[in-house]
């Protein structure tokens, strides 16, 4: 699979050569053929993020997750023993999902003993052994120690669940993530337990959807009536161009410096900025967070806006300057559609002003995030006309180039070990 150096400052794209400057196609992004290699290829051998360690707090916590793009539904739990694991949700007798509420290919999430199938109520503990049989001796040879739960490959980095499908991983955990994002480790993220999360089902390959949160060339003119009008019109004329890009492995990440907004002119903030004192990047009052880890801010930008950090293949996580972050996630269902999930995180409030503070960053941040959907799906329908074969890049557009080719590196690679096979 690919591997790209660190890039000197600078123009980027011309510091990675191998990823060209030509146009690009999107065939990737509209082709079942291709979707249907790329599920094998890319979401059964890398290491997926399905949640954090916040959700299973203590002994007999579990959550489920629905990932129709490896055609299956795990469940996500603390043992006895206090550690993650993750299991296929099946029954070993009939193959009934195992944990499920009233509607079967919803999520759930709760805290219990052991885990009964509601179909014929076969048990299995927290360690995934099976521990009763309805009936037992109607059974031919039964060894109930050879019908546990089926495991799923789990491990845990500053508190990410992560899981891979291969039969065996071809990294650990550590490896796959790398220096540029094993450098964030220290951040506080076990304080940020105030969550408010949205999701949303996108008309669009999962990939388009990635690409739109890769580039910030379209902000001043996509989002201008999320601004004052004096600010966006300025905006748009200056245009936009984040001051750091870096590709390492698969992952990739752009770092873009800040506004602060109470230093802002009025007529530049909207009334509600002012009443909250909150807006897009976040609330004005920074949390003390101690030192932040050395990977952050990594172009130094006085003052910091965001670093977004592009977890290969689907997973986003994007800081702000202001002392909070989120998460995005992009499960595809199809060639064409897919799951998109946003997570906000910001410190505990400690007044009713910061919790209406953090409510409006988390609505700026889906309204933002809407307006990219509502552009993606008419991207994906006019993509797939096939009116045109290939795309023209800028240079702001690297990451985009990016995560095409790696992509392709995954598929081309599975291909030829399956050939090889």
């Amino acid at each position: 699979m690919a591997r790209f150096p660190k890039p000197p400052e600078g123009s980027w794209t011309e510091h990675y050569p191998q990823l060209g400057t030509g146009p690009v196609s999107y065939e990737d992004s509209i082709d079942p053929q291709f979707y249907e290699i790329e599920r094998k290829a890319v979401f059964k051998r890398a290491w997926l993020n399905v949640g954090r360690v916040e959700q299973v707090p203590r002994k007999g916590s579990y959550f489920t997750k629905e990932l129709k793009v490896v055609n299956t539904s795990i469940i996500v739990v603390r043992t006895g023993k206090g550690e993650v694991k993750a299991y296929h949700n099946i029954c070993r007798h009939r193959g009934n999902k195992l944990v499920w509420n009233d509607m079967p290919l919803e999520e759930t999430s709760g805290v219990c003993r052991q885990f009964t199938c509601k179909y014929h109520a076969w048990r299995y503990d927290l360690e995934g052994n099976l521990t009763f049989v309805q009936q037992e001796g109607e059974f031919f040879d039964l060894d109930k120690s050879r019908y546990g739960l089926v495991p799923v490959h789990c491990d845990v980095w500053e508190g990410f669940i992560f899981v891979n499908f291969a039969k065996e991983p071809e990294q650990p955990l550590r490896d796959f993530l790398g220096p540029m994002i094993t450098n964030l480790g220290g951040y506080p993220f076990d304080k940020m337990t105030s969550r408010f999360q949205y999701r949303s089902e996108v008309k669009a390959n999962w990939k388009l959807y990635m690409d739109a949160f890769q580039e910030f060339y379209h902000a001043p003119v996509l989002h201008a009536n999320q601004s004052p009008t004096a600010y966006s019109k300025a905006a748009a004329e200056a245009g936009f161009e984040a001051p750091h890009y870096r590709i390492e492995g698969p992952h990739r990440l752009v770092s873009t410096s800040g506004v602060r907004a109470w230093e802002m002119a009025d007529e530049m903030r909207k009334p509600i900025e002012d009443i909250c004192q909150s807006g897009l990047f976040g609330p004005w009052d920074s949390p003390d967070l101690g030192e932040m880890p050395v990977g952050l801010n990594p172009a130094k930008c006085n003052p910091w806006g965001l670093d977004s950090f592009q977890l290969f293949p689907n997973f986003v996580i994007l800081f702000w300057g202001q002392g909070w972050y989120l998460t995005y996630h992009y499960w595809p269902t199809s060639h064409n559609t897919h799951i998109f999930e946003g997570t906000v995180y910001f410190p505990q409030p400690r007044t009713p002003r910061e919790r209406i503070a953090q409510e409006l960053a988390a609505v700026s941040f889906k309204e933002y995030g809407l307006q990219d959907a509502n552009t993606l799906e008419a991207t994906q329908t006019m993509v797939e006309s096939r009116v045109l074969d290939d795309f023209l890049l800028c240079d702001q557009e690297v990451l985009i180039r990016h995560l095409h080719t790696e992509t392709a590196a995954w598929v081309e690679d599975y291909q030829r070990k399956t050939a090889e096979v």
